[in-house]
């Protein structure tokens, strides 16, 4: 009874909610709550317009802050729910009132106010929460035990992903939706600022950016398809001080509105968190030896304003959403601010659904770019081939034929706009048929490091230029090490001649350590002429050990892996329907893997995403093995992987590595005939028998 008592006799926490309409009907509904729990009672309202009792009940309205401090009010909380613009004068002028805060997301427009209202709030006393919902939820602490446990290994990077749709409406509502600025003041009303902004706070939340300290690096790229002037589809990518990539791909032009969610990957295995429905979803390696089975886990969720009064009246050690607990997610803000005018995407590469009010854009397979990015971190949609995207990094354009039969049949991507884990290197990009198909992907969502036509290794002394995890025989398995290499382009040269071009570069092999390992010397030459059957891609790489030691080049299968040798000359094919793969012996997957043939074609219709250069359909590409310098075949086997993810290469190491002594030199080529249409094994035949073999060509 004397408890009771005492506990009624303990003043409820006054409150003004500025802001009545809008997200402020929310507040009201929360306020409500509170209010018949005895633990707040609402003194007045502040807002440009009264939204009646109906709404607000029967408090006194007033038009202004300081008009409700006239009248005699003094709260202990102020809720603001205004416009971005307007959150740092209130906040300040409530600080200066003597109340705690409550200031709805983001906490200010720009950095610089965010500094001065953490001055001030430390010069008043008084404390600010920012809203932030998401950073109330239970999952939070169990996502932070998760990785503490090790069930998901050690925090390797963490994305957000926001799939959602806004209509012409959303737009319409107010003068400052989607506005930079309005009449020369800071609005900054993007997709990452404002309308999934609990997205990009819970990643930093979970990778442990909080400070403005703990961010290392950070850029974006920033869009719109609504005609507007802020971002409605943008990336943004941030490594904290702590070495942990941060992606955030969002979108307000999806088909199809989806609830929002975190991948936090780890190395052994990865979790989602669902942050609007407080949902947890625990995946393992299940590789791993006694890994866990996965675990979908539901939370409750502390309200932020419960936390505030809560933490005034003592009964919480701590506030869960402190104004200095964001000075990461204002870096973001601010970068987003400060960068160039969102680029705006053009209508042809746009659908449109709804009429009127509800008209809105669809961005084409936005959800495939959003994937790759976030699973690619750090990538961008440029890097990614967006067509409405700027320009990857490249060098220049493979062009093949002469005068009026010259085109272009190939981008020379530098890769170093590639992710370190997907161990950047330079590659062909979009190869292309005479007709235009696409017969080349990149970082596609099976395996992001799998980069166009090019070369790469897994395992050159323990160093991973394959990218993604590295088999071992020591586990037995895949794993993540942090023993990725780059490679990268020190000379290039492109040359014509009467049938197309010659390309040749100077490359150099970095190790995980930052030091060169191996030397590349690699030509590409293109050949096409009026009424041939395709184009010819004669392609050499020449190896040597760039340090006075013995060089392993190995791969899975030269370290235990069965029929796992991948790595030399490899080439990513984008998805083939009906694809038929053959050599003069045998037919299909399972009996061309492994093989040593003179030659191997790949038949099929083509289905590449939307590219800059080109389209689907029927093409074929037919392989043939080149000499090496004892004028023997190469002795590698085909790679060949179709039901998986479709691929093909020539295993430099297929179940033992090759050990490159200082002062020798390693050396594949072949060529690659690029034909439009179906190609059947007599007329396959044929053509290997026309084509001459090139020599090493390096």
């Amino acid at each position: 009874m004397a408890d009771n008592a005492a506990a009624a006799a303990v003043r409820a926490p006054e409150v003004i909610l500025i802001g009545l309409d809008g997200f402020g009907r929310q507040h009201l509904l929360n306020i409500a709550r509170l209010t018949e729990l005895g633990k707040v009672r609402l003194i007045a309202g502040v807002s440009l317009s009264d939204p009646g009792p109906e709404v607000r009940g029967d408090i006194p309205v007033y038009q202004t802050l300081g008009e409700a401090r006239e009248a005699g009010h003094r709260p202990d909380i102020v809720i603001v729910s205004t416009p971005i613009n307007t959150h740092f004068d209130l906040a300040v002028e409530a600080l200066r009132m003597d109340a705690d805060v409550l200031l709805e997301k983001p906490p200010t427009a720009t950095l610089e106010q965010y500094e001065r209202l953490l001055v001030e709030a430390d010069r008043c006393g008084r404390h600010v929460q920012v809203g932030f919902q998401s950073i109330g939820s239970h999952a939070l602490p169990a996502v932070e035990d998760m990785l503490r446990r090790g069930t998901i290994g050690q925090l390797r990077a963490v994305g957000a992903t926001g799939l959602w749709l806004r209509t012409a409406s959303y737009y319409a509502r107010a003068p400052w939706a989607g506005r930079r600025t309005l009449n020369g003041v800071q609005v900054v009303d993007g997709v990452v600022t404002n309308p999934l902004a609990h997205a990009v706070k819970t990643a930093l939340h979970i990778a442990g950016a909080k400070r403005l300290g703990d961010v290392a690096q950070l850029s974006t790229q920033l869009h719109h398809a609504h005609p507007i002037e802020a971002d409605d589809t943008s990336i943004v990518q941030l490594r904290t001080t702590a070495g942990i990539p941060v992606t955030a791909a969002l979108t307000l032009c999806a088909a199809d509105q989806q609830d929002p969610w975190i991948t936090i990957y780890g190395t052994e295995g990865q979790a989602v968190l669902y942050y609007t429905r407080d949902e947890l979803v625990i995946t393992p390696n299940p590789q791993r030896p006694g890994a866990e089975n996965e675990q979908r886990l539901s939370f409750e969720r502390t309200n932020l304003l419960e936390n505030l009064i809560d933490y005034q009246t003592g009964a919480a050690d701590r506030l869960l959403s402190p104004l200095e607990d964001h000075g990461a997610f204002m870096k973001v803000l601010e970068t987003v601010r400060t960068a160039e005018d969102p680029s705006a995407i053009a209508e042809k590469h746009l659908e449109f659904a709804g009429e009127g009010p509800d008209r809105h854009p669809i961005i084409p397979h936005i959800e495939n770019y959003l994937a790759r990015a976030v699973k690619a971190a750090p990538s961008s949609f440029s890097s990614l081939g967006a067509p409405w995207a700027a320009e990857p990094a490249q060098s220049g354009q493979l062009m093949a034929g002469a005068g009026e039969h010259a085109r272009r049949v190939a981008t020379l991507r530098t890769g170093t706009d590639i992710s370190p884990t997907d161990s950047p290197r330079p590659f062909l990009d979009e190869v292309t048929t005479a007709a235009g198909v696409v017969v080349t992907d990149q970082q596609p969502l099976d395996h992001t490091w799998h980069l166009g036509v090019g070369v790469a290794l897994q395992d050159v002394n323990g160093n991973n230029f394959w990218g993604g995890r590295t088999y071992t025989r020591e586990d037995g398995r895949y794993i993540w090490r942090k023993d990725h290499g780059r490679i990268t382009v020190e000379a290039e040269e492109i040359t014509d001649d009467d049938a197309g071009q010659r390309l040749q570069q100077s490359l150099s092999w970095i190790a995980a350590d930052g030091q060169p390992i191996l030397a590349e010397q690699r030509t590409a030459s293109t050949d096409y002429r009026a009424g041939a059957a395709g184009w010819n891609l004669d392609f050499g790489f020449e190896l040597r050990s760039a340090r006075s030691e013995t060089i392993s080049l190995g791969s899975p299968g030269s370290n235990g892996r069965e029929k796992g040798g991948y790595g030399g000359f490899f080439w990513r094919l984008p998805q083939i329907d009906a694809a038929s793969i053959f050599t003069a012996e045998a037919e299909g997957e399972e009996a061309v893997h492994g093989s040593v043939t003179q030659w191997l074609a790949i038949s099929g219709h083509f289905q590449p995403l939307p590219s800059r250069h080109g389209h689907a359909g029927e093409a074929s590409l037919l392989l043939i093995r080149g000499e090496d310098e004892t004028d023997a075949v190469n002795p590698d086997p085909w790679f060949v992987r179709y039901q998986s993810y479709p691929g093909v290469g020539m295993s430099l190491a297929w179940d033992s590595a090759v050990l490159l002594e200082p002062g020798e030199r390693v050396g594949r080529s072949l060529r690659v005939l690029v034909l439009d249409g179906q190609l059947d094994r007599q007329r396959a035949a044929e053509l290997a028998a026309q084509l001459t073999t090139p020599a090493t060509g390096v």
